[in-house]
């Protein structure tokens, strides 16, 4: 099928990196990625599975279960929360090396549906598991927090001795000879890795594809994207191939794939989580800045990652850039105490019907459980995205192409799209950037008078436009609007996806005919054709004011309960 982007945008770039000829040499580096991937997807853990047209729309986690690919143990162990599994290997009821086998079968069997990796290590988790479990046998002593969790990290932190190619074809001779801070903080608290996960070329996609291993695919609904960047993190915990993952985020890298796939995501405020020794291309870009957080299925998970992490983990002793805030232990809030804003649209693309049904299914279970609800008003919305479309490319995608050029790989349509954001190949001078920031100053200070003069305790919003969008296929590829998850990278507010505990349904979810504001809101209802976004689920995200994660977290435990969230 087609991938062709959209005619009617206008691309304010010029593909000077590409290079067919230059890319053809790098066919060997490639294939010898492929090889390796393949190789290290154990053989002994793989299960029999259907074939299915690249294109199904099939539920991979409905046949999970419903043809018992796992044994009962396995079944038990996985559906843990880490939370739980770190008390029961505390007790000796369970070992680490026990854990890491539930789990890198459930993995491998994701990767079978979904290619959400990069890259399997699985002999060398069980050697670290090995490794902690000697320990505790020998001292009868955990190790530190994450003790014997096997947790997933998004290929693009960097991992010594390994390559770490951040999506680009010419980075596959990229081998760091350090770990990234948040591995050696993770390391040091007890965590096993033995996965590295998908990501878009160019990460600046919220669709999981690229010319190194292609694309991945939501385990709820085959057909459609588990988002990006860190969209084989949202595959793999979604699909309980991790307890624990680690993605990036600076326009929804985490929150789209955590709502695409169906779990719980972390956007902390900036400077908590650290990204030093990632491969990006943001170099030096702090007007915008990533942030690194976690994904899981429990959002207790959620609490224990950010707390280990940062009061354990100390990660300002490795990294400048981080603040040395500990994490607050809250108690989950009073319902009646608090006030939840609802933005129903943001003044620039309506959501699609099942958002709209997630949205009004919140409220009324918030107001019958006593929350103060009320309506959202967007502040300032087309501003900030065309701010925060302009700091992505201020530097004239100067860095982008030089990701691009030593390989002079093809741009994706999404690539393509992402280089036209703000101004393309315009490169913004220094006081021209500063202007950017004084406009994003301004907002973060209208965005603060609101909450604080409205006594707005958190704004309930769509992750996107709609579920899960349809990945490269049916002639529009992926998602091309990311005002809903931008918006908060530019204000930098904390802000948590959540279930909604909601699945699309074809039958309930019908198109709606709308009058489009913009091209941009044509192109995302156009894409929505019902019968293709089944069992998708519909998840939202809640935002709190800066530095507010703690507050943020407390919150979405209270949202658990009151919609009735299992694990």
């Amino acid at each position: 099928m087609s991938t062709a982007a959209p005619k009617n945008l206008v691309y304010k770039f010029t593909n000077d990196c590409s290079d067919p000829e230059l890319f053809a040499k790098w066919a060997p580096e490639i294939e010898k990625y492929r090889a390796a991937l393949a190789a290290n997807t154990l053989d002994e853990y793989k299960s029999e599975v259907p074939e299915f047209a690249d294109d199904a729309v099939f539920n991979a986690v409905a046949y999970l279960y419903d043809n018992k690919l796992l044994s009962e143990d396995e079944f038990k162990l996985t559906d843990t929360p880490a939370t739980e599994l770190v008390s029961l290997m505390g007790k000796g009821l369970l070992t680490a090396v026990e854990v890491l086998k539930a789990f890198a079968h459930r993995a491998v069997i994701c990767q079978q549906f979904t290619a959400f990796a990069m890259e399997f290590f699985i002999g060398e988790g069980l050697k670290r598991a090995a490794e902690l479990d000697a320990e505790f046998a020998k001292t009868g002593k955990l190790t530190g927090p994450l003790h014997g969790i096997p947790i997933s990290l998004k290929e693009q932190i960097g991992h010594a001795g390994k390559i770490t190619n951040g999506g680009w074809v010419g980075w596959l001779t990229n081998i760091p000879k350090e770990d990234a801070v948040t591995v050696t903080v993770l390391r040091n608290l007890g965590a096993v890795f033995y996965v590295r996960t998908n990501q878009p070329q160019s990460l600046m996609h919220l669709d999981s594809n690229n010319n190194i291993v292609g694309r991945s695919r939501n385990p709820y609904n085959l057909k459609l994207t588990p988002g990006g960047s860190s969209g084989g993190e949202g595959a793999c915990v979604s699909f309980g191939a991790s307890p624990l993952g680690v993605g990036t985020d600076i326009g929804g890298s985490i929150r789209a794939p955590a709502a695409f796939s169906g779990c719980w995501g972390l956007r902390p405020s900036t400077r908590r989580i650290s990204t030093l020794g990632g491969v990006s291309s943001g170099k030096g870009q702090e007007s915008v800045p990533s942030v690194a957080g976690p994904l899981a299925r429990d959002l207790d998970d959620v609490d224990l990652f950010m707390k280990a992490y940062i009061n354990d983990g100390k990660p300002w002793d490795y990294d400048p850039w981080c603040i040395p805030v500990p994490w607050r232990s809250l108690e989950k809030p009073d319902p009646k105490q608090i006030t939840v804003a609802i933005m129903y649209d943001d003044g620039l693309v309506r959501p699609h019907a099942p958002i709209a049904r997630g949205l009004k299914h919140v409220a009324e279970k918030l107001t019958s459980a006593g929350v103060k609800v009320v309506e959202f008003d967007p502040i300032r919305t087309k501003e900030a995205y065309e701010t925060v479309n302009k700091m992505y490319s201020c530097d004239g995608n100067f860095f982008q192409k030089d990701m691009v050029k030593p390989s002079g790989e093809p741009l994706l349509p999404l690539t393509e799209w992402a280089l036209s954001f703000g101004d393309g190949d315009k490169s913004y001078s220094v006081v021209d950037n500063r202007f950017l920031n004084v406009t994003r100053d301004s907002l973060r200070k209208d965005y603060l008078d609101y909450f604080v003069q409205n006594k707005v305790d958190f704004i309930i919003s769509p992750t996107y436009v709609g579920t899960a969008p349809v990945g490269a296929y049916d002639g529009v590829e992926g998602p091309y609007y990311w005002g809903y998850t931008s918006l908060w990278n530019i204000l930098d507010l904390p802000t948590l996806v959540f279930p909604t505990g909601l699945h699309q349904d074809p039958s309930i979810d019908v198109a709606e005919k709308i009058e489009p504001r913009s091209e941009l809101e044509k192109i995302e209802h156009d894409k929505y054709i019902p019968a293709n976004f089944r069992d998708a689920p519909i998840n939202l995200q809640l935002t709190a004011r800066r530095y507010f994660d703690e507050e943020t977290v407390a919150f979405g435990k209270v949202l658990r309960d009151i919609l009735e969230l299992k694990h």
